[in-house]
Order: C-alpha cells, then sequence, then structure tokens
C-alpha cells in the first residue's frame, strides 16, 4: 500500500466519523424528547428491557467483521451515556469506593451519575425506599461462596423490586506503593478476597502476614497509606486509590463470577429475555415443596435457583426464593404462578427483568 492509498482510506475514515458525530448528535435530541415524555407521565429513566430490546436488534444487524460481543459493549457504553445525559440517577450501592458492588453499578448505570456508598445492604434499601436514591444495587450470589443470605432477607419485609441483574466476573489485583512483590511484607483484604486468592498467595508471598478487613476498599485505603504492604481488590480501586497493579488476575479459579441485583420501587417490562424472582412460604407437610414445583415442570419453565430461608418467626419455619426464566406477564409464567398461589401460605413477586449478560 502506498502513501496515496492509505490518504484516501484515511479520508474514508473522517467522513464516516464526521457521520457518526452527527447521528449521535441526532440520537441525543430524540432521548431528549424522549426524556421530557417520561418526565410527564412519571416513567421510570431507567428502562432495562427496552435496553435489552435495543441491543437484540443491533446484534442482529451486525454481518461483522465486529463480533456481536463488540456490538454489544459498544451499545452499552452509547446507552449509559444517554440515560444519564439529561437527568442524572442517584444510584446507592453496598460497601465503600472501589469495591466489586461499585464496578457493578457503574457497568450499569455509567460514570455520569450521583452514587451513594452505603455501609449496610439494608441500608442501601432504606435510601431507595425513601426515595433518597432512585436505585440500589446489591450483591446477591458468587459461583464460588453462594448466597448473600442478607439481600435475600431484606425483600421479606421490603417493596421494593428487582429492576435487573448484573453479572460481574471478578478479577482480583494485587495493589501496593511497592514497585516490586519481594518489599511487600503484609496483605490486606476482605477475608472472601483472601480466600479465593490463597493458592496464588502460598505460591508468590508465602511469608507475608495476612490481615483481614471490613471490605477490599478498606483495605486497599490502608495500604495506600503504608510501605511495605498491599492489598488485594479490584482495578477500580486502583484507579480510585492512586496505588500500583502489582500483579493482575491472582484468583484461583477463573470462573469467579458474582451476580448483583438492581432494586427499585417497579420492576422491568418483558424484554423476551427474562428472568423472574419469588419467595413464598409453604404449609409444613410432606411434599409440600414438591407440589409447589409441579406448576413450572407442567408449564415448562426453567428453573435457574431454589433457596430456603428461615422465616425467623416461628421454629423450624422456612421461606423459599426462587428464580426462573420468563416473565410474569408471559402466559406460561401466569399460569404457573397462579397455581402455585393455590398452594402457598404467601407468594410475593420480587421482580421480573431482563437476564443479566454473561459474557461480560
Amino acid at each position: 500500500m502506498n502513501k496515496m492509498e492509505l490518504d484516501m482510506l484515511r479520508k474514508q475514515i473522517d467522513r464516516i466519523d464526521s457521520e457518526l458525530v452527527k447521528l449521535l448528535n441526532e440520537r441525543a435530541e430524540v432521548v431528549r424528547n424522549i426524556s421530557k415524555v417520561k418526565e410527564n407521565t412519571n416513567l421510570p429513566a431507567f428502562d432495562p428491557a427496552r435496553e435489552r430490546k435495543i441491543i437484540t436488534r443491533i446484534r442482529n444487524l451486525n454481518k461483522g467483521p465486529l463480533s456481536n460481543q463488540d456490538i454489544e459493549n459498544i451499545m452499552y457504553e452509547i446507552l449509559k451515556m444517554y440515560r444519564s445525559l439529561y437527568r442524572p440517577l442517584t444510584v446507592a450501592y453496598f460497601g465503600p469506593a472501589g469495591t466489586f458492588t461499585h464496578q457493578a453499578a457503574l457497568y450499569q448505570f455509567g460514570e455520569k451519575n450521583t452514587y451513594a456508598s452505603c455501609r449496610t445492604i439494608e441500608y442501601v434499601f432504606r435510601q431507595v425506599e425513601k426515595g433518597n436514591a432512585d436505585y440500589g444495587v446489591v450483591p446477591v450470589e458468587n459461583s464460588n461462596e453462594g448466597i448473600v443470605t442478607h439481600t435475600l432477607d431484606m425483600f421479606v419485609d421490603s417493596n421494593l423490586k428487582i429492576a435487573a441483574e448484573i453479572i460481574i466476573k471478578i478479577h482480583h489485583c494485587l495493589l501496593s506503593r511497592e514497585s516490586t512483590i519481594k518489599k511487600i511484607k503484609k496483605v490486606y483484604s476482605h477475608s472472601q478476597a483472601l480466600a479465593q486468592c490463597k493458592r496464588w498467595i502460598e505460591e508468590n508471598l508465602p511469608s507475608t502476614e495476612l490481615i483481614e478487613t471490613e471490605s477490599t476498599a478498606y483495605a486497599v485505603n490502608l495500604a495506600s497509606k503504608r510501605k511495605g504492604t498491599a492489598a488485594i481488590g479490584s482495578a477500580i480501586a486502583a484507579t480510585l486509590y492512586k496505588m500500583r497493579i502489582v500483579a493482575s488476575n491472582i484468583e484461583d479459579y477463573r470462573g469467579n463470577v458474582t451476580r448483583f441485583l438492581v432494586i427499585g420501587r417497579t420492576d422491568s417490562r418483558p424484554s423476551n429475555d427474562d428472568k423472574t424472582s419469588v419467595m413464598f412460604s409453604v404449609k409444613d407437610r410432606v411434599g409440600a415443596l414438591h407440589d409447589m414445583l409441579v406448576p413450572f415442570k407442567k408449564y415448562g419453565i426453567n428453573l435457574t435457583r431454589i433457596e430456603s430461608r428461615p422465616t425467623k418467626k416461628k421454629a423450624w419455619e422456612y421461606i423459599f426464593f426462587m428464580d426462573f426464566i420468563g416473565h410474569r406477564d408471559d402466559v406460561n409464567v401466569r399460569k404457573a404462578l397462579e397455581e402455585l398461589e393455590k398452594n402457598c401460605t404467601f407468594l410475593k413477586i420480587l421482580g421480573s427483568y431482563p437476564k443479566g449478560n454473561e459474557d461480560l
């Protein structure tokens, strides 16, 4: 390729970029008009079902050379930018800045919003219930550590709904002021992070003192002020606390995934790729739980998770939490829930929402 050919191709790029800027701003004007309609009709600014439909449609139009995942990633960023362009949201999240919950909130809503750090999961719920936050983000399940029981317990007395789910692959980093591992004598982190990096620590820092902290972000904050120390935390924490990433992806198992819930005052409309969460209790009798599951088999509904939690009101009395594929407005789901309710002492639909992106 000679210089003349290269110049011609660059002119094509310039022309396409000019058209992109024009179209992006044209889209922004339409989004502004939609925002006005939403404000006048009290519709939520965050509409995950509509966003999922947009992304699905764009993926179906894709002919390459970009992959479908490339297209999806680009569209997620565009949607986040436009969503916060005219009315930034307030999002409460569990834990201090720099935690994986903070990372999940930023992934879902983008940087052009107001974020409120909450010390407890209960406080996240309360902030949304009181209207101090539009949405909350809380962890609910980790592929290695299991269910976050306190999140489930909060739904017993709360009227908030699950509006969306976020699935994040957890990658731990060793963060420090020091430039090499040899200078590190102490490592701070949350007990779960230390456990998830146990093998790496034994192989690379066998004589280092390990100190548990209340969160990975707090650990990074401590290490940022002390020589000869390091912390296990997220890449976003490195940016926030101006720390070096001494080693990346130090988790022992690469399949470490955490599921987060977006909670709000309403759930989501059907997106054609949904999940529903419910909680219910049954009378204590032989075969009771089996009978609860029969309607889902009858109507061909795939159950993805079922958990039991004590009611804390009566010994050996339990509440069951269940996730399944489908939206509560789907005909087969509606019929299954009607049959389930007949055999329950109570049934509560926690929300229907688009399935999280497991390819992140």
